[in-house]
C-alpha cells in the first residue's frame, strides 16, 4: 500500500467523519436562576460556535396588550425587522433611544404599515410617550443560536451542531446592563443539560432600563389623548 494511497484515504475518511458531524445535532436545555435557586424568566442567552450557513431572519413581532409591550423581552437576529402592532382600542407611541437603534412610531391604533428593521447588535429599551410605566427589551445579537427564558426559567436550543461554544448572558436586572460572557461549553452529539445561576437585582436599575427623555412632542400628544390615561 503506498503512502500516497494512505494520504488519500485518511483525506477521504476525514471529509466522511466531517460531513457525518454536520449531520448530528444535539438539544442543549438550560435552566435560568437567581442566586437563590428561583427561576429567572426573560433571560436571554446566546450561543456562539461552529459556524452555519447564514439565514434571512424571518420578521418577529412586538405586540402591545393591555397596556404593556408584549414580550417584555424580545431577542433578535441583526437584520431582523420587528412589527409593533397596537391591539390596545388606544393609542401608543412607541420610541426607542438607545445607541443600537434609535426610532419613534407616532401616535397610532392598530399595526404601523413599515416594520423597524433592527441592524445593529446591542440592548434597544422600547417606552412609549403617553403611558411613562410601559418598557421593553429588544436584545439584538449577531449570534446565530438565541433565546429568552420562560416563565419557569426554561429555554431550549434544537438541533446544535455538536462542538465548542462561548454563553453570553443578559437580563433586564443585571447591575450593570451589561450582557456578560459567562462560561464555555462543549456540546456533544447527545446534547446536554445545565443550570445557570444568575446575580440580577431585585429591582432593575433605572439609569439602565428607563428609555431617554422622549421629545418634546410628547406633552402635545398626551394632552391630545386624556382618554388614554389611566
Amino acid at each position: 500500500m503506498s503512502e500516497r494511497w494512505l494520504q488519500l484515504r485518511n483525506i477521504a475518511l476525514a471529509c466522511g467523519l466531517l460531513c457525518c458531524s454536520s449531520a448530528w445535532a444535539g438539544e442543549v436545555k438550560i435552566q435560568m436562576q437567581d442566586l437563590h435557586g428561583q427561576p429567572l424568566a426573560d433571560a436571554v442567552v446566546t450561543l456562539q460556535g461552529p459556524s452555519g450557513a447564514a439565514v434571512n431572519p424571518a420578521p418577529v413581532v412586538m405586540d402591545q396588550v393591555q397596556k404593556q409591550f408584549l414580550p417584555r423581552v424580545l431577542a433578535v437576529r441583526s437584520g431582523t425587522r420587528v412589527s409593533f402592532p397596537n391591539r390596545d382600542d388606544i393609542r401608543h407611541q412607541v420610541y426607542s433611544f438607545s445607541s443600537a437603534k434609535r426610532f419613534e412610531l407616532r401616535l397610532y391604533k392598530g399595526t404601523p404599515s413599515e416594520p423597524v428593521l433592527f441592524d445593529k447588535p446591542g440592548l434597544v429599551v422600547l417606552g412609549c410617550n403617553i403611558h411613562d410605566w410601559m418598557l421593553g427589551y429588544i436584545y439584538v445579537t449577531d449570534d446565530p443560536w438565541f433565546a429568552v427564558s420562560d416563565a419557569t426559567g426554561q429555554l431550549n436550543f434544537k438541533q446544535l451542531p455538536p462542538g465548542h461554544y462561548r454563553v453570553t448572558v443578559w437580563h433586564p436586572q443585571l447591575a450593570d446592563g451589561l450582557a456578560q460572557s459567562s462560561a464555555d461549553i462543549q456540546v456533544p452529539a447527545a446534547g446536554l443539560q445545565f443550570k445557570l445561576p444568575l446575580s440580577v437585582n431585585p429591582v432593575a436599575s433605572p439609569e439602565h432600563v428607563t428609555p431617554a427623555a422622549p421629545t418634546g412632542f410628547a406633552e402635545s400628544f398626551k394632552k391630545a389623548a386624556n382618554e388614554d390615561q389611566p
